[in-house]
């Protein structure tokens, strides 16, 4: 057996409380198209068209339509075995709390029930104004575009734009929990986008224990107690199986 996984399985044989840090990375391999990478969504459109708060004022059709064409893109994906296996850690850990950049509701498909979405979701939406009014789950399609909120106004997704600050309390939450977790998985992220990156730094910081899972190296490998190579769908189902058969 691979000498980093045997390593790995070992630190989550004796732990009780995870935190996983997702990336675009494990939704690629569900076949999620990417932002960042060559042949991404930013090489296609322009960022200032369709992801910033001054877009969705400007032409908040345009946007919805962006956002809508990647929700209806997402009715042929599904969550893929590294998502399962995240999801089956809560039957194997007192606690596992999933910390995920990624705004496509795949985690939750697959039966994680604790998800802090660092960047919101594709099938939320609220108000654009301050009448509090939240849609959750929004349905597909919207039932126009722009949509319209009760009061009036234009509902927007629930996403995080450029510009925008992230949900309130989030990196709070995401902070603490890498803080008291005794294991913390790095999963499919490039370590570049902030203040995201930090979160895996915070346990470090706290002397947790820190294993990347990706296939490349990242900004932050070398950060990291130990980096597993290799897709998370491969790698995340192997890693839980031997760690289980470390706890039986």
């Amino acid at each position: 057996m691979n000498r980093g996984l045997e390593t790995a399985a070992r630190a989550l044989a004796g732990a009780r409380r995870v935190a996983v840090v997702s990336g675009a990375g494990i939704s690629a391999e569900s076949g999620v198209p990417t932002f960042r990478e060559k042949g991404g969504l930013w090489e296609q459109v322009r960022i200032e068209d369709v992801a910033t708060p001054e877009a969705l004022h400007r032409n908040p059709r345009k946007v919805w339509e962006f956002y809508e064409d990647r929700r209806r893109n997402m009715q042929a994906v599904q969550p893929n075995p590294g998502h399962h296996a995240i999801a089956e850690m809560e039957n194997v850990f007192a606690e596992v709390i999933t910390i995920t950049q990624n705004i496509d509701g795949l985690h939750q498909r697959a039966g994680s029930t604790q998800v802090l979405e660092l960047h919101g979701s594709l099938w939320k939406a609220h108000c654009l104004r301050a009448c509090g009014v939240k849609r959750d789950p929004f349905p597909y399609p919207a039932p126009e575009l722009p949509p319209r909120c009760e009061c009036g106004d234009i509902l927007r997704p629930s996403v995080v734009l450029f510009g925008d600050l992230l949900p309130p309390g989030a990196m709070e939450r995401a902070s603490q929990a890498a803080a008291d977790c005794d294991v913390c998985l790095v999963v499919g992220t490039s370590g570049a986008v902030w203040p995201a990156a930090g979160i895996p730094l915070v346990a470090c910081q706290a002397g947790r224990t820190t294993i990347e899972v990706n296939p490349a190296d990242t900004e932050i490998s070398g950060e990291l107690d130990l980096c597993l190579r290799g897709p998370a769908g491969t790698v995340l189902p192997a890693l839980l199986s031997r760690t289980r058969e470390l706890i039986s």
